[in-house]
């Protein structure tokens, strides 16, 4: 097999690799987020404010439901993270694209949906 095309082949079968790798990037939301909630109950507009350390989240809510904390995890540009208990936990899922995330959300016995948020700035 000639040079040239030994190269074109380790190149080829590199490029999937490359992109492997750089789809896990780690985002950072750390800030204050203004989510619009949509529930099987109503919706509503709270605050999310987050503080990120690596891949841990912590953080407030406030909203229809008061004010607590949170806690949940980034993985690449990927979100979960729930505040509440005692049978009233909210929990959060989705996808982080820039500025923008949204998902689904499930509050247990009160309904489930759907959300979307934009960072503040």
């Amino acid at each position: 097999m000639s040079r040239l095309l030994l190269g074109a082949v380790v190149l080829f079968m590199s490029v999937p690799i490359a992109a492997e790798m750089t789809s896990g990037i780690q985002v950072d939301i750390t800030g204050t987020w203004q989510f619009t909630v949509e529930l099987d109950i109503g919706g509503g507009e709270p605050t999310f404010v987050f503080e990120q350390d690596g891949e841990t989240l912590t953080g407030s809510y406030e909203g229809l439901f008061g004010t607590a904390a949170i806690t949940g995890t980034v993985k690449g540009n990927q979100i979960e993270f729930r505040f509440g208990g005692d049978g009233a936990e909210a929990v959060y899922v989705g996808g982080i694209d820039g500025d923008i995330m949204k998902g689904t959300c499930d509050y247990g016995g009160v309904g489930e949906g759907s959300w979307q948020a934009e960072r503040q700035r």
